[in-house]
């Protein structure tokens, strides 16, 4: 089926039943070495690990890598939805993601420093056969609609629940 398609039919489907909107994402987390972390997304595994200069193994990329990489998949993945539904063509499209970390914050060495980025840059290359004022639309319109995005730019309430067993 083409991604217009089910773009298509979930839109209509949420139209239809607002509650056909809400979406619960899960993952599970064993700490299985000194840092290594197995990871149980959905269907998938994956492995996270700190470098050896953080104590760890590099059996995988660590816990802020991969807050970097959902957030350009993610701003990938919405240029490609969001093309769709404005008619926005284009040919290939890059995006690379950096943050600012200052260690300070994770090893409590300095209480005015935060524990996460203290900034995150995104550069987004795009080709292809449309006018630069229509990828202008097209990025705000990702910027505004991005799901990763958004958890990054606003706070989100968090909750922690320890239970000793």
């Amino acid at each position: 089926m083409a991604l217009a398609e089910v773009i298509g039919g979930l839109k209509e489907a949420v139209k239809s039943d607002a509650a056909a909107a809400n979406i619960v994402a899960r993952a599970n987390h064993e700490l299985v070495g000194v840092t290594e972390v197995a990871v149980r997304a959905g269907a998938h595994t994956f492995t996270v690990d700190e470098p050896a200069a953080l104590g760890g193994g590099g059996l995988g990329p660590n816990p802020v890598e991969y807050a970097l990489a959902a957030l350009g998949s993610c701003q990938a993945i919405s240029y490609r939805f969001w093309s769709e539904q404005l008619g926005i063509r284009f040919d290939s499209l890059k995006v690379d993601i950096e943050g600012d970390l200052d260690l300070r914050g994770f090893l409590g060495l300095d209480s005015s420093v935060r524990a996460g980025f203290g900034d995150v840059q995104a550069s987004v290359k795009i080709s292809g056969p449309e006018t630069t004022e229509r990828y202008q639309e097209l990025a705000d319109t990702v910027n505004q609609h991005c799901p990763v995005g958004d958890v990054f730019a606003n706070p989100v309430p968090v909750s922690y629940e320890l239970s000793h067993v």
